[in-house]
């Protein structure tokens, strides 16, 4: 089992009325500019309360003479501006330009870099050169060290069995704080209410977006779980009869909505047909914290508080009630805690990504037609969310104990690219941008943070046109 609510949510809050997803100020550390010409000391251990830092020039690259007569240049003008005559002004002109060489700058190399010899392999040279300085770009593209934006996410609930945000593909944002859910404007950073539900039926346990960006699924505590239209702000209808407690999981797959619940069950529901309930999946003994459809919807992968990772095959659901009906395509019971991190691999159909809970620690791969385990990675800390980067092979992953954590990976090698901070708790839900470029974390610490760790939008359309663009680019294919 895996630490569910935290402790820190059970204590009284104060009522201080907070407005939620509203930007907060997060302020920055102090960095100062580094010069190639200086060095960078921290004050002496004799000044405890004068925390400063302090500039001290590199000597070996300054000119003192030179500096002494720039700098006393001005006053000496002014002195003898009266008694000057014009001839001894040109005088004076022609002598600085003899001796300081029309220099303006007082430190300076000592000698020139040496010229660049030519040679018959200089075209093959410039050649190899700008290829490997492109390549060193792409790997080394910048990444932020910092949130871009931090949202006020007042009555967030701290629980790691739930699934409380989700990015439609419309840019839409949604979010669920207790009762309500909250629809966030990435286009224009506005923010609306869909709904509150009353205290019987609360708080939201669940979110997802249909594929069209404008229907989503709210699972409740109660086990209901609700469909909306967005974009009229109005309830289609509520499934019952579900499940027996709290859905804490949702997946869409195309007219399907895939529904997990803390009874253990998994179902298939048809949103378009009066009696929805069309197949389910019997495997897990305890709460389903976690869903994911393959891209192919051909696969399901869940995950649950009794640490087993279960594959399914669309085909072999059953569309009975018939008691411990098993129809699981795999069964992975090598995680030692509950299982909710899930994500399938975009460029390899087959391959699936998941995260142990804190006495797990790992991030596992496998190869979901043969069932192997392809690797395992131990992070150190609980692993809460898992996001594939869309257009690199690396893996995103958020942690809580002990740094609560962002950590990108390079897949395979499973090397760490860099690691943001920023949260003060556990980050226990991850959300990615329509775009590919942005993700969205919320934490127990009651914020939500944006994150620009996949790239821009910009540079993404640039390689797309450099990858499109060939020798016979401009033909059409045929098939």
């Amino acid at each position: 089992m895996d630490a569910g609510i935290s402790s820190s949510s059970e204590k009284v809050r104060s009522r201080l009325r907070r407005r939620p997803l509203q930007e907060v100020a997060v302020s920055k550390p102090y960095l100062p500019s580094m010069r190639s010409t200086t060095s960078f000391v921290r004050g002496s251990s004799s000044r405890k309360n004068q925390n400063f830092d302090r500039f001290i020039p590199d000597r070996s690259a300054m000119d003192f003479d030179r500096a002494h007569s720039l700098l006393t240049e001005s006053r000496k003008e002014k002195e003898n501006a009266a008694a000057s005559s014009p001839s001894k002004e040109a005088y004076r002109k022609h002598l600085a330009e003899a001796l300081l060489q029309n220099r303006t700058r007082i430190l300076a190399f000592k000698s020139k870099p040496p010229a660049l010899v030519e040679s018959v392999f200089q075209e093959v040279f410039s050649d190899s050169t700008s290829s490997h300085q492109s390549k060193s770009a792409k790997h080394q593209r910048y990444i932020p060290q910092s949130a871009e934006k931090t949202l006020d996410a007042p009555d967030l609930v701290d629980d790691y069995y739930l699934n409380l945000l989700d990015w439609g593909s419309s840019n839409l944002l949604s979010i669920a704080l207790g009762n309500t859910v909250y629809l966030w404007n990435a286009t224009n950073c506005s923010t609306s209410e869909l709904t509150t539900v009353e205290e019987d039926y609360g708080p939201v346990t669940s979110v997802s977006w249909a594929s069209d960006g404008r229907h989503i699924a709210i699972g409740l505590n109660s086990s209901a779980v609700q469909l909306w239209d967005t974009s009229s702000n109005r309830l289609l209808r509520t499934l019952r009869g579900v499940h027996q407690s709290r859905v804490g999981s949702l997946a869409w797959n195309n007219n399907i909505l895939t529904t997990g619940g803390m009874d253990g069950m998994i179902v298939n529901n048809d949103v378009r047909v009066r009696s929805h309930i069309v197949q389910t999946y019997r495997g897990h003994q305890q709460e389903v914290c976690g869903l994911r459809w393959s891209g192919s919807g051909q696969q399901l992968a869940s995950g649950g508080n009794d640490n087993l990772l279960l594959i399914w095959d669309r085909s072999m659901a059953s569309s009975n009630f018939t008691p411990n009906q098993n129809q699981w395509l795999h069964r992975f019971d090598d995680h030692m805690a509950a299982v909710k991190a899930l994500a399938w691999c975009p460029f390899q159909s087959n391959l699936l990504a998941s995260g142990g809970g804190g006495s797990d620690r790992c991030i596992k791969f496998w190869n979901t037609h043969t069932g192997a385990c392809l690797n395992s990675v131990d992070t150190g800390s609980q692993v809460c969310s898992l996001l594939w980067n869309k257009n690199e092979r690396e893996l995103l992953s958020s942690h809580g104990f002990t740094q609560n954590q962002l950590t990108l990976w390079k897949y395979p090698s499973m090397v760490k690219i860099t690691e943001l901070t920023g949260h003060t708790s556990r980050v226990l839900f991850m959300a990615q941008s329509p775009d590919g470029c942005t993700v969205a974390s919320a934490a127990g610490d009651e914020t939500l943070r944006f994150w620009h760790v996949f790239g821009s939008p910009e540079t993404l359309k640039f390689a797309a046109k450099a990858a499109h663009a060939g020798p016979f680019s401009s033909f059409s294919h045929i098939r």
